[in-house]
């Protein structure tokens, strides 16, 4: 078991649009774990919250017993740290899980500037941009 440090962002083209997820993950034995992934269309809370849920599943995949999260969604840090309520439909049942899971180790979640979080921002929008440009470009032609 490890103790586990994860940056965190979503974000989407347009609110709702096109949506992605970063995330890094330090302190694994196998070293620094890098994801991007598309999420579909939904808001920029709404994929802020799934990159905290992928960095909370893959910490508990990973057996850790510490994680710590930096984010720069403030809404997501309020709301997980309990200073501000989660009234929102559509990211109760987000914010629920990722309580859930948060309970799994010693949790603690920071907000961070945009700056200090680039390389998750840019992970997140590599894979909105990856998911846009494989739909504009044909397949190619059989010869």
């Amino acid at each position: 078991m490890s103790d586990l440090v994860a940056y965190v962002d979503g974000g989407s083209l347009g609110n709702p649009g096109p949506s992605g997820i970063g995330v890094v993950i330090e302190g694994s034995a196998g070293g620094t774990i890098r994801i991007a992934r598309w999420i579909g269309r939904q808001d920029n809370n709404v994929a802020e919250y799934v990159a905290l849920l992928e960095a909370l599943q893959y910490a508990q995949t990973l057996k850790a017993k510490a994680l710590h999260v930096y984010s720069d969604s403030q809404v997501v840090v309020r709301q997980m740290q309990g200073e501000y309520a989660c009234r929102s439909p559509r990211l109760y049942s987000l914010h629920w899980i990722c309580r859930k899971l948060a309970r799994s180790f010693k949790f603690s979640i920071t907000h961070v500037p945009r700056e200090r979080n680039a390389e998750a921002n840019h992970l997140a929008n590599s894979a909105v941009r990856e998911q846009i440009y494989s739909k504009l470009t044909p397949p190619p032609r059989p010869i």
